[in-house]
């Protein structure tokens, strides 16, 4: 899987991950956008329809092909970066809305000590974002955090109104540092599967134990849902 570099028809076109013409992908932006035509509009709903739509949820890193599927993300009550921007992507290409998927290394200064024990490291690669093209411009969305987490920690929500980048902020709203871009891996049109997976295996290595286990073991999913809200909850 090789970066974006030029606009082209694979922007508008399905893949087997962001299958943009499955009936589930096109009734979830249907529901999204609503009675919406304007392209930007559009954009707008998709983007909170998912961003408070999905709770996020840390430990929902699911190896499977079929999760970063986007047919199948949208049957979710939670998921995290990548797959939330998955979602996206496939939802305004269904839309008619060019769009692709970006990527980076960030590290999060907010990290907790049990978080930080359990990935041995506060640097979370493959942090994942949308990039839709709005009016000759390309604009990129993270997704990633609800806004109910966001009210409980006191991190500054991530909005977008059509005008400018919504990334992740680099202080919380008591200043104190959170989300720090430490390098850019460039837009993509599908998803990179393989190198998320080799990347994550290599570098966190009680990831690396969870996804050598069993599918069926109990022990693969990591902690439950309601752990992912305590207050290790802001990985990338």
């Amino acid at each position: 899987m090789t970066a974006t570099t030029e606009i082209d028809g694979s922007l508008l076109t399905p893949t087997w991950f962001i299958d943009s013409n499955s009936p589930e992908v096109a009734d979830f932006a249907a529901a999204a956008v609503g009675d919406a035509t304007d392209p930007t509009d559009k954009a707008i709903r998709l983007f909170y329809s998912v961003r408070d739509g999905l709770r996020y949820d840390p430990y929902g890193m699911d190896r499977d092909r079929e999760a970063f599927r986007a047919s199948h993300i949208t049957g979710l009550d939670s998921a995290w970066c990548v797959t939330k921007s998955i979602l996206v992507t496939a939802a305004a290409r269904n839309q008619g809305i060019p769009a692709r998927l970006g990527f980076a290394d960030v590290r999060n200064h907010l990290s907790s000590e049990r978080l930080l024990a359990k990935m041995g490291t506060d640097l979370f690669i493959w942090h994942g974002y949308s990039e839709l093209l709005l009016d000759g411009r390309w604009f990129k969305l993270s997704t990633a955090f609800n806004i109910e987490l966001c009210d409980r920690f006191g991190v500054r929500t991530l909005d977008f109104d059509g005008t400018a980048d919504a990334l992740m902020h680099p202080f919380d709203k008591s200043g104190n540092r959170h989300m720090e871009y430490v390098n850019q891996r460039g837009s993509f049109d599908d998803v990179p599967y393989d190198e998320i997976i080799a990347d994550f295996a290599s570098l966190y290595p009680e990831w690396r134990a969870t996804a050598s286990a069993a599918p069926d073991d109990p022990e693969a999913a990591g902690p439950s849902s309601a752990e992912a809200e305590g207050d290790d909850a802001f990985s990338a």
